[in-house]
């Protein structure tokens, strides 16, 4: 049918209704798709965010009804990626673990060796709040320490690792010079979790109750000892320091932790033998100790006797001799000398004061 120019512009025109309807469409098919799209990410994001939490939850409600036999605390292979990181200058990262209390209490006394109170509190008060009702029921079943076989003191795993966490609380705030909330901790431990036992990895058990009494007792008198790994060498070591220094109450302090920690095994090995160790070296540093208390307490009495009390240092000199005859000790020149045999010099040099 012919057109005039008029009709062949509404040709034209019309003619391009239907390609227009289709770019419309197109628009609005993508557009729904980019909905569903928008959708879906938030769904998923959603989703991964309350997985995570269901995991963390379902974490903590696993280690709380079947806790496994604890590792000892501070073992530096228990948080290897904070000590990794504070070597290299970069504080780690929060992280929880798998919200065991022994992984909490491992974690937080790396953290304390760090000096990184945040992560210690992060990691402590994540152990109180986990763990404190089941704490509290074990505390409430008890009227004295456990005793027994090791097995049978990891089974009390919760009120152990909450009264270690709120001893390194503790310990945290102590260093950082908060003093009112270092004695708040130690004072929550004394009270609600005396009877929580802390597993050392040399193979032994101490109690953080005790521990924390002696903190308060320290700061009550301005002091602050530094016992370090609280090994009996060590101690001696740091005993021999002070009364060189001529300091009567470090040595004290340092003779009587030693004396505290080690007396009963060193009364195990005096009754073992009927003469000094002899044989070798090794031999006789295996009787560690027995030489280390029978060293303290002679450096003890040393003390006493240059600080010119003469009674306490009789007393310290005739436990050497009576209680732990057969300790040696060690001199850098090269030698072993006899504790027993110089205290009983000593007490000639006192009689004839």
């Amino acid at each position: 049918m012919p057109c005039s120019l008029g009709g062949v512009k509404n040709y034209c025109v019309l003619s391009r209704l239907p390609l227009v309807g289709a770019q419309q469409m197109r628009r609005r098919v993508m557009k729904k798709r980019l909905g569903f799209l928008v959708v879906a990410i938030f769904g998923f994001c959603a989703v991964n965010v309350f997985a995570e939490d269901q995991a963390a939850v379902s974490a903590a409600k696993m280690a709380s009804e079947s806790q496994p036999v604890p590792v000892p605390q501070g073992d530096a292979d228990q948080a290897p990626s904070a000590v990794a990181a504070s070597a290299a200058g970069v504080k780690a990262p929060i992280n929880f673990g798998d919200y065991r209390s022994t992984t909490l209490a491992s974690k937080a006394w790396a953290a304390l060796v760090q000096n990184d109170i945040e992560s210690v509190l992060a990691y402590t008060n994540k152990c109180i709040s986990l763990y404190s009702a089941a704490a509290s029921k074990m505390q409430a079943g008890l009227k004295d320490y456990p005793t027994g076989s090791n097995d049978e003191i990891f089974k009390y795993w919760a009120l152990n690792d909450v009264a270690t966490s709120y001893y390194i609380q503790g310990e945290a705030y102590r260093t950082a010079n908060m003093k009112d909330e270092a004695k708040e901790a130690y004072n929550k431990l004394i009270k609600d979790y005396s009877f929580g036992q802390a597993w050392d990895p040399k193979g032994w058990f101490w109690k953080p109750a005790e521990a924390a009494k002696e903190k308060l007792d320290m700061m009550a008198a301005g002091v602050n000892w530094d016992f370090g790994d609280y090994t009996s060498s060590v101690l001696v070591q740091k005993a021999w320091a002070a009364l060189a220094a001529n300091d009567l109450k470090a040595v004290q302090a340092y003779a009587n932790k030693t004396v505290q920690l080690y007396a009963a095994k060193a009364k195990e090995m005096q009754a073992s033998l009927k003469e000094y160790p002899w044989e070798s070296k090794e031999k006789t540093m295996s009787y560690w100790a027995l030489n280390d208390v029978g060293t303290a307490l002679f450096i003890l009495g040393e003390a006493y006797q240059n600080a010119g009390k003469k009674d306490e240092a009789s007393k310290a000199f005739k436990r050497v001799i009576n209680e732990f005859f057969y300790a040696q000790c060690w001199d850098p020149g090269g030698w072993f000398w006899k504790p027993s045999e110089a205290a009983q010099q000593k007490l000639g040099e006192l009689d004839n004061v």
